[in-house]
């Protein structure tokens, strides 16, 4: 009786090698992607922003538009030379920021900031939902615009998009589309950037200015001369409006 066919110890001593190789090769791949993963453009975004990218956000072209050729420097927009200086402290998750941000502060940029009258600090204090939340990891992302000095086009395509408060519509892969809207955006460093040490700085930076300057909410706006005392144009508890935003710059202008 003839037994069963078996591969000689040579034969599996060579198969067994080539199947070692291509485990190898795989792992190799898998180690060297994942190794350049946070260097490379997340997803299947563009490699750098615009806001006519196929998946842009909604009004992302009037964002962009609303602050061409005016000077930017991190989280300062306008000019140094500027007599007024405007604090907006403001929080990515909070609607009454949104309303501000998209019902008055384009107001603001075109007949003061864009004119050259006032220069305006953002500070993204995260206030909504404690340590944890979205207003603290969502906040980084509008940081590391600003290392591209992309801030504030990030911030306005954020708010003309913000989700619900606290429904966990901020996610990374929100964070990212806000980005690739952003015109001239490198989406491969502002990733980078956005898990970096520097962003985590400011942001903690911010938290200890907000304490400073006894912050209770958002969005609190202070205006005063520039490197001068600056004060909340608002009592505790009450939110900017437009038409009070402009008594105090104006106000702030004729007293400089």
């Amino acid at each position: 009786m003839r037994g069963s066919r078996q591969a000689s110890p040579r034969a599996l001593a060579m198969g067994g090698g080539v199947v070692l190789v291509v485990i190898v090769a795989i792992v190799l791949a898998v180690v060297l992607g994942s190794g350049g993963s946070k260097s490379s453009t997340p997803g299947n975004l563009p490699a750098t922003g615009s806001c006519k990218w196929v998946g842009a956000l909604d009004g992302a072209c009037d964002a962009n538009n609303l602050f061409k050729g005016i000077p930017q420097s991190g989280l300062v927009l306008g000019r140094a030379s500027a007599p007024v200086e405007m604090m907006m402290f403001i929080d990515v998750q909070c609607p009454i920021c949104q309303r501000y941000e998209v019902d008055s502060l384009p107001e603001i940029v075109n007949k003061y900031i864009k004119t050259g009258k006032v220069q305006l600090h953002m500070q993204p204090w995260a206030f909504i939902g404690g340590a944890g939340s979205q207003s603290f990891s969502g906040r980084l992302g509008l940081i590391a615009a600003t290392f591209q000095n992309k801030g504030f086009e990030y911030a306005k395509v954020l708010y003309d998009n913000q989700g619900q408060e606290s429904s966990g519509w901020l996610t990374r892969d929100e964070m990212n589309s806000i980005a690739a809207s952003v015109n001239g955006l490198n989406i491969a460093q502002w990733s980078k950037d956005v898990d970096g040490s520097s962003a985590k700085t400011i942001a903690s930076t911010v938290d200890q200015l907000a304490t400073q300057k006894h912050v209770s909410g958002t969005p609190t706006v202070l205006v005063g001369p520039s490197n001068g005392q600056l004060h909340d144009i608002m009592p505790p508890g009450y939110a900017p409006t437009l038409q009070i935003t402009e008594q105090a710059l104006d106000k702030a202008l004729k007293n400089g």
